[in-house]
């Protein structure tokens, strides 16, 4: 029997660095319909849910086809957790009789850079590795520095014992892009992530999160020279 995998996507209508983030027009689409578009396509997805306060966000959706669950205001704000709104989507379907899925796949559609096949090959290592939940993530540096009340202060190694990077184990930064969760672990710990965790690794032109139109404006070059797909759309600056 094929398993439930619900997609939720958590899209609210304000934004303070960029005003209207989600429904900035890029590469040709509003920001949000990127990832609508990944879940859609994922063939282990059987149905995609956008929570949003904002009706144009909405509409956006419901043209595309998904279903669109409209969020608190108090679950709206700039200081609601992600975490929130995944339950509010799955107590909503509970109160339609629908019971909890067997996974759900978390998009932060601030991340519209991914590979065809990124949700279905996440869910996968998920299901292959026994785990409860995935984060994706992309290689990093093993050289990393913190700098604290003492100085600056080599974080992931001894710079005074420096190896080669070759012999290095992994290091990943985790890029906000996907999330595989069975439903238990955010009814029992109210965090994406917990129990048995695995990484999704994800290269670095698919792991940039958009916080600012610098950022914008690259992911728009990359889609451009990736796909070939992106117009002449005008960012702001």
């Amino acid at each position: 029997m094929r398993p439930d995998i619900i997609a939720i996507i958590p899209a609210r209508g304000g934004s303070k660095r960029i005003p209207r983030k989600n429904l900035m027009p890029l590469a040709g689409r509003p920001l949000i319909a990127h990832s609508i578009l990944h879940a859609k396509e994922a063939k282990c997805v059987t149905d995609v849910y956008v929570s949003t306060d904002d009706v144009e966000i909405g509409a956006v959706a419901r043209a595309m086809g998904v279903k669109v669950v409209k969020r608190p205001e108090e679950l709206a704000s700039d200081t609601a957790p992600s975490e929130s709104a995944l339950l509010h989507v799955l107590d909503a379907r509970r109160e339609t009789g629908t019971p909890d899925p067997d996974l759900i796949v978390f998009l932060q559609c601030t991340c519209p850079v991914r590979r065809p096949d990124d949700v279905d090959r996440a869910v996968d290592a998920l299901q292959k590795s026994g785990a409860d939940s995935l984060l994706s993530g992309c290689r990093e540096t093993p050289f990393i520095w913190r700098v604290d009340e003492r100085g600056p202060q080599s974080l992931t190694y001894d710079y005074r014992k420096r190896i080669r990077t070759q012999d290095w184990q992994p290091h990943y930064r985790e890029n906000g892009s996907i999330y595989v969760l069975k439903p238990w672990i955010l009814r029992e710990h109210n965090n994406r992530l917990g129990g048995k965790i695995v990484v999704h690794e994800m290269d670095f032109w698919c792991s940039f999160d958009i916080d600012s139109m610098e950022d914008a404006n690259l992911v728009q070059w990359i889609l451009r020279e990736r796909d070939g797909r992106a117009s002449d759309v005008k960012l702001r600056d």
